[in-house]
């Protein structure tokens, strides 16, 4: 059998990877907001001193790092291989599996699956992949509701918000914008409801019990698939996850078709790289793993392109699709600290959606993404696999850079501006006389040593910043000197 994976990117219009706000727009009103920088600042500095320690207990980390890496690309290189011998073991063991091309395709697989279970309600692992396309909404529309049983997951649904953060969906909110939330949206709910986390944690699994209880159908991802044996793997910490997995007659599994692992060896080195990256554990409080249809339930597995076959196409951007999801490199980086995950208009923030969501919608979608970035190289540090991030927002710039002069007849002001640095750093003797003349900018700065204001088209870079004053003498004259 012969399948097509491949539309070119992801639908438009579909999902949550399009942005209704571009990147500058939305970093700017979130910056506004002090009380979403205290909450970022705090969750951010809390999981990142603990993913410290728990990663330096172990002596072998960046050989580890360097493993995931390899079986990564490994996956990459062969994925054709890796997803029939996977599809192959899954049907063995009474699964189904269902091929959607995009957003659009594996949203209609769903709601006709959970129609013919007869059911009007699902209940819902945490899952990225399933928020990507818009699932929710799309049951939604079909008269499905949708319950999320993660308990961030759950606080953003019934605050009818959005996810700011891979790991923790709701790390925007404190506890009392959760407690006031609980109070106003869940049904039955004491009045007098308190903020303290064990009472809030009481009060979701009292709400959410009766929902295990009574589902016919669950939904959820996954964080790895075998193909030698068709098993799939999610990881969780609350147990939520164990609930839909095994109380439902039908178990939906929508799953991107770059999560898959050769063998039940390579999962023993994401096991041990996921959870100290994450929630900075040495391992998962609950790990479920399941092989095809078990006794009394059916099992359905949709695996989905949505534009990862164009990922796939770039040599030079391909290595995002190796992210398993754990969220360190938005804990270490500077602007996501500041902005939160609702700027980057995708379900994917942080330095991995500034490269991955261009690649999935096309950069065109979403030019202004890879500039959300310092280039400081935290995030390459922190990951897991290795994903050379800060050398991929270069590349993509350079994409985005091209795609806009296609589109104008008249360059702008920094590409003009560019076109003469370059011109000028091309001979020594240009390049000597434009030092020279930079001399005259002391003029400018001469009572505080800073130049507040430049003219145009500099005037945009000292908008939001100052220029230092040229020194009295250049590096090169003092080298030239000596």
């Amino acid at each position: 059998m012969t399948v097509f994976l491949g539309l070119p990117t992801a639908s438009p219009g579909v999902g949550n990877l399009h942005a209704a706000t571009p990147f500058p727009t939305a970093a700017a009103e979130a910056l506004r907001d002090d009380q979403l920088r205290r909450n970022l600042s705090h969750a951010t500095r809390t999981i990142r001193g603990r993913r410290l320690q728990t990663v330096a207990e172990l002596d072998d980390w960046e050989q580890l790092r360097a493993a995931g890496a390899a079986i990564k690309d490994d996956v990459l290189d062969h994925l054709d291989r890796y997803l029939l011998q996977l599809e192959q073991a899954v049907t063995a063991r009474g699964g189904t599996v269902h091929w959607a091309r995009d957003a659009a395709e594996a949203n209609a697989i769903v709601v006709d699956l959970v129609r013919q279970a007869g059911a009007t309600e699902v209940v819902k692992v945490k899952s990225m992949v399933t928020a990507e396309i818009g699932l929710n909404e799309a049951l939604a529309r079909g008269g499905i509701g949708a319950v999320e049983t993660d308990l961030a997951e759950l606080i953003v649904q019934l605050g009818r918000d959005h996810p700011s953060h891979i790991l923790v969906p709701a790390i925007h909110r404190n506890r009392r914008e959760i407690r006031d939330i609980f109070r106003r949206e869940m049904a039955g709910v004491d009045p007098a409801l308190g903020d303290e986390p064990a009472e809030l944690v009481e009060a979701a699994r009292a709400h959410l019990r009766q929902r295990f209880l009574t589902a016919r159908v669950a939904v959820s991802g996954a964080n790895f698939a075998i193909a030698e044996t068709g098993t799939l793997a999610v990881v969780e910490s609350e147990g939520n996850g164990r609930m839909c997995l095994t109380l439902p007659r039908t178990l939906i599994t929508v799953m991107g078709i770059e999560k898959v692992l050769p063998s039940w060896r390579d999962l023993e080195v994401f096991l041990q790289l996921l959870p100290r990256s994450s929630t900075a554990e040495r391992m998962n409080p609950y790990t479920s793993m399941w092989t095809g249809a078990v006794e009394g339930q059916e099992f359905h597995l949709v695996l989905l392109d949505n534009g990862r076959t164009a990922t796939l196409a770039d040599p030079a951007g391909r290595a995002a699709l190796r992210c398993i999801r754990c969220s360190a490199c938005l804990n270490v980086c500077p602007v996501y600290e500041r902005t939160g995950g609702h700027a980057y208009g995708s379900v994917y923030p942080g330095p991995i959606g500034a490269v991955l969501t261009p690649q999935l919608t096309g950069v065109a979608d979403h030019p202004h993404l890879p500039f959300a970035s310092t280039l400081c190289g935290a995030c390459f540090d922190a990951c897991p696999v290795a994903i050379d991030i800060p050398r991929m927002l270069v590349h993509l710039r350079a994409q985005a850079v091209a795609a806009g002069a296609r589109q104008r007849r008249l360059p702008t002001s920094e590409a003009a501006a560019m076109s003469v640095l370059g011109w000028l750093m091309s001979s020594p003797v240009r390049w000597s006389a434009a030092l020279r003349a930079l001399w005259l900018g002391r003029v400018l700065g001469r009572r505080t040593g800073w130049i507040r204001r430049l003219p145009p088209p500099m005037s945009a870079w000292t908008r939001s910043r100052d220029a230092p004053r040229p020194p009295r003498r250049p590096f090169r004259a003092r080298g030239g000197r000596r």
